[in-house]
């Protein structure tokens, strides 16, 4: 179906998207020669017999706030039309993309960015909440960012107006971002945003959601029940008050959690000031490229690539420093980036490793505690990666599997040379083996 050249008095300029109940249009408001978006909805969505009263309900939420939200960070709606030609929603043209592409793990913001982002969230819906009006609907999709930094919230429909509502339909929002309350449809307040808000910023920090489940039902079960792990452990740049943050965003109990979006946001700016920010530090772009070289890495795809460099540590070290020593509990395993280092035991040269070479893996396949039987010092400056076991151990099945596949190609390549000095070993003796 072609998009129409006219939507009331608007001149259409292109459609801009389409879903199940609506599609939005970027239109000329010619009466002030100002862009702006259109969401008209179908008119069989509103009479659907099963949930048209429902898409007729957000309609009218969303039309009703029409003029009285003006925020920065919060998309204007300039106008609402329900009528025989059509039902439709004029709000603010906003040029930029939704923070969906941003929630994936080969795509993550800096960390300083993304507490800005979250930042500005907070202050918006601060402001919404003081108008007696809860989003019940916050997520990834609704929330646009343009240029650097200018976000706006947008998609009202499932709001809740405290100060003309008595009641309110259940089933609004979406799953994975819905607070333990809302899932339970128990009475709502800013908490609740506030808890879908942490999800959002957890999200943003590692590319995952806190909840995993593969279906809605499964997902409220762990909204009420599972503790999430702190993000830290599937980013290990995150700091312990950003962890701190996160994590009483996300209490299930609503004594626990934030109680206002003041609370919130102090701590966001408390945190942004902790954060240390390391001159000419590389870029993912270029660690990314360094891994699709490293010879490790190869059966590996671009996410998996992408997830490896959010659970990885980047060092430089410099010539003579004990990167491993014999008789220590091992808790990481390391990669050679470049340079060269020897392993010994009992002081006695067993091997020299060289750029790409792995070290130290048995504390990830070993297992609970596992005691190092060599040691490893830097016979150059090197650059080495340092992969936690335990934030391997938290990674996709996937990338953990094309590990365990590096690991056995590793196995089987060292037992290949120790049969190789053997062999030479007996034959400089005259020893004959059969």
């Amino acid at each position: 179906m072609a998009a129409p050249k006219k939507i009331g008095k608007y001149e259409v300029i292109r459609e801009i998207g389409k879903g199940a109940t609506s599609a939005v249009f970027e239109a000329l408001d010619p009466f002030v020669n100002r862009r702006v978006a259109i969401k008209v909805v179908f008119p069989e969505a509103l009479g659907d017999k099963e949930h048209g009263k429902r898409y007729r309900k957000l309609f009218v939420t969303e039309a009703s706030l029409a003029g009285k939200l003006s925020h920065p960070h919060i998309a204007t709606i300039y106008d609402a039309v329900a009528d025989e030609d059509g039902s439709y929603i004029v709000m603010e043209y906003v040029e930029g993309t939704t923070l969906e592409q941003y929630a994936r793990a080969e795509n993550l913001l800096p960390l300083p960015k993304v507490i800005e982002i979250i930042f500005k969230c907070c202050k918006a819906l601060d402001y919404a909440a003081r108008q007696g009006v809860i989003h019940r609907d916050i997520k990834p999709a609704n929330i646009l960012l343009r240029g650097e930094n200018d976000i706006k919230i947008t998609d009202f429909g499932a709001a809740l107006n405290l100060s003309t509502e008595t009641t309110q339909i259940s089933g609004i929002g979406s799953p994975a971002y819905m607070s333990p309350e809302q899932v339970r449809e128990q009475p709502l307040t800013q908490q609740t945003d506030i808890f879908s808000l942490a999800v959002v910023l957890y999200q943003l920090l590692t590319g995952r959601l806190p909840f995993q489940a593969n279906n809605n039902y499964s997902m409220i079960y762990q909204i009420i029940n599972a503790e999430p792990s702190p993000p830290s452990q599937v980013r290990p740049e995150i700091t312990p008050q950003l962890d701190a943050v996160v994590m009483k965003g996300l209490k299930k109990s609503t004594a626990e959690r934030y109680k206002s979006w003041e609370e919130f946001s102090h701590d966001l700016v408390n945190v942004f000031g902790t954060l240390q920010k390391p001159e000419r530090a590389m870029p993912d772009s270029e660690k990314f490229d360094i891994l699709r070289r490293l010879s490790f890495f190869k059966g590996f795809t671009d996410v998996e690539l992408w997830e490896v460099l959010r659970v990885t540590v980047w060092h430089k070290t410099s010539s003579g420093t004990t990167l491993i020593k014999e008789g220590d509990i091992g808790k990481s395993f390391f990669i050679l980036v470049n340079g060269e280092a020897k392993v010994t035991m009992q002081e006695k040269l067993l091997n020299i490793l060289r750029t790409g070479d792995c070290f130290g893996e048995m504390a990830y396949l070993g297992k609970q505690q596992f005691r190092r039987t060599a040691s490893v010092v830097a016979s150059t400056d090197l650059d080495i990666i340092e992969i936690p076991a335990d934030a391997l151990e938290r990674a996709s099945e996937l990338t953990r599997h094309h590990f365990n596949g590096a690991f056995l190609e590793i196995l089987v390549d060292r037992l290949a040379q120790a049969n190789l000095r053997l062999s030479k070993l007996l034959a400089e003796r005259n020893v004959s083996v059969y």
